[in-house]
């Protein structure tokens, strides 16, 4: 399969993508029900961002432009480790291993092991070729090369068992705010959504945010109302409830809008419904102190604008790492 073949068979993919047909709407049900955190919502803003960040033709043949993909002779088998967090977040490396005339075997999530399967399965009814370069299994044995995401506990595993092979581990990353106390209504929307979309799962959700001393968190609590739905998620509320009892029981100070917890707390992460804060004085070195910490994604308000945390690009690699490079030089 050449690599102009690849490409069309994407576009093809997109094509498919927007037609949302009955079986592809039954597909997502079916993982909706699997899935309790994969709301048809958040399915449909995960396939939205792949349709128009990672399946656009110019988009596509710029990334493949900006590297020297050769057609191999004789392609290497690439195990995928994926994770589960947000619909189909391992969509890049599926992409990236497509592209690149690697082979690539999947170990899917069993928090979302409907969606990709379906449209590899449609990729392989429109050209049979796919099936030789795709494939899934429940346990990785015999790769070339890995591509492993999960936990830091997860990634330990993944290092003894691929030390000795050519990989990217992946670890516990998350996403920080840097606010100037002069946002605007929209801007504070904007972030609104960087923090809550996907129940706030993903690793470019931002879960920490930094203000200027004697900020008014007033219009931020304001901007969280578009998502006090929420509270009806019972997966969500029952964090929610647990952490806001945490608060309570060790007298700790906290806001809230009935939806979300705001909670002064120096840890970059936070457990679902809750969004930590801290206050600065001197912004350079908060973003000194942020350059050098491994376990941060994104730096939303400075290096991604608001709103656009959840909107990678195809060169937007996961923990910076030019995944494409690496499965170009193996």
């Amino acid at each position: 399969m050449k690599l102009q073949n690849r490409i069309e068979l994407l576009i093809q993919l997109k094509e498919y993508l927007l037609a949302n047909t009955q079986e592809w709407q039954e597909v997502k049900q079916i993982a909706a029900i699997h899935n309790g955190w994969f709301t048809l919502d958040f399915i449909d803003l995960s396939l939205k961002n792949i349709i128009e960040q990672f399946l656009g033709h110019n988009e596509l043949q710029n990334w493949v432009n900006s590297y020297s993909i050769p057609e191999l002779k004789a392609p290497k088998n690439v195990g995928i480790v994926m994770a589960g967090n947000i619909p189909l977040v391992g969509f890049h490396d599926f992409l990236a291993v497509f592209l690149s005339g690697n082979m690539q075997t999947i170990k899917l999530s069993e928090k979302d092991d409907q969606l990709l399967k379906h449209l590899v399965e449609k990729m392989g009814e429109w050209d049979s070729t796919t099936k030789q370069y795709i494939s899934f299994a429940p346990m990785l044995k015999g790769c070339d090369a890995y591509i492993a995401t999960g936990s830091n506990n997860s990634a330990r595993y993944f290092e003894h068992y691929f030390s000795k092979y050519p990989s990217i581990i992946r670890k516990n990353r998350t996403s920080v705010a840097i606010l100037q106390g002069n946002e605007t209504i929209a801007q504070l929307e904007k972030l609104s959504d960087d923090i809550h979309v996907f129940f706030g799962l993903g690793c470019r959700n931002v879960t920490k945010i930094f203000v200027p001393e004697g900020y008014d968190f007033v219009p931020l609590l304001g901007s969280f109302h578009r998502y006090k739905y929420f509270a009806d998620h019972h997966k969500y509320k029952n964090n929610y409830d647990y952490n806001l009892s945490i608060q309570l029981m060790n007298n700790r100070y906290y806001m809230t809008n009935e939806s979300t917890l705001l909670v002064e707390n120096d840890s970059i992460f936070s457990p679902i419904s809750q969004l930590n804060y801290s206050f600065y004085t001197n912004q350079q070195m908060v973003l000194e102190t942020l350059r050098n910490n491994e376990s941060v994604q994104c730096i939303v308000g400075l290096d991604i604008p608001f709103g656009m945390a959840q909107q990678p690009g195809l060169s937007d690699y996961a923990d910076g790492i030019d995944t494409m490079g690496f499965l170009l030089n193996l």
